[in-house]
């Protein structure tokens, strides 16, 4: 991973439009080709992003840009949409690569890896028609519990939690607006799914469009022992 402090501008051109003034924020260039754009504020969320499979090169200012003091730009295309990350960079602060590893990926609790487990072979109690496309489905900043197809073909993100907070709100919220990216999954529909929803958290969810369902772990589990038997 390569992390870079600098004083920049950043454009998203593509199927949306996005800009963000010059100032100093933090560049992750990632080795799987996704570019984030941070600021100091606003917590784990980048302002802008491109997410993979996208090539990255960098190219000197044209002469417009270098009299306004540009003096590197970088170019991150996807390659599936050719959607631009365009970074203007007028100063470099710090600039470090650093070889983190294949990364084991989020160790979930017992329970809500079980939970995981049993709706992805219940997935009909997010409702009829309802049919399982995976388990953990990758994106660029970590893996959908659940992939599901609703009765229409439409594609549904599930998150499971077995205490369901305002926090797994904001992780789904963050999947969905990556995943809603992708023509080939998008329109994406996002559901809540926890053996306890705080009120905070349904709130949250309804007003971001996100449906809530409460899961019986015990029930749950009595099915698939029920299954077992026949």
């Amino acid at each position: 991973m390569r992390i870079v402090v600098a004083d920049c501008s950043v454009d998203y051109a593509g199927r949306l439009s996005a800009h963000l003034p010059r100032a100093t924020r933090v560049l992750m260039l990632k080795s799987d080709g996704s570019v984030l754009v941070h600021s100091d504020g606003g917590s784990y969320k980048p302002l802008n992003w491109m997410s993979p499979p996208c090539s990255f090169v960098a190219v000197d200012p044209d002469p417009e840009q270098r009299e306004e003091g540009v003096s590197e730009v970088w170019r991150v295309t996807h390659a599936k949409t050719a959607d631009q990350l365009v970074v203007s960079v007028f100063g470099i602060v710090h600039d470090s690569s650093h070889e983190l590893g294949v990364d084991p990926g989020l160790i979930k609790d017992g329970v809500e890896a079980h939970l995981q487990e049993l709706l992805a072979e219940q997935i009909e109690l997010l409702g009829e028609g309802h049919t399982l496309v995976r388990r953990e489905y990758m994106t660029a900043i970590g893996p959908v519990d659940i992939l599901a197809r609703d009765s229409a073909g439409a594609s549904v993100a599930v998150e499971i939690k077995r205490r369901g907070e305002i926090d797994g709100v904001e992780q789904l919220t963050r999947y969905l607006e990556l995943m809603n990216r992708d023509p080939v999954l998008a329109p994406v529909r996002g559901v809540f799914a926890a053996q306890e929803i705080k009120p905070q958290a349904r709130t949250l969810a309804q007003d971001r469009g996100i449906r809530c369902v409460v899961l019986d772990y015990d029930v749950m589990r009595g099915m698939q022992d029920l299954n077992t038997l026949f």
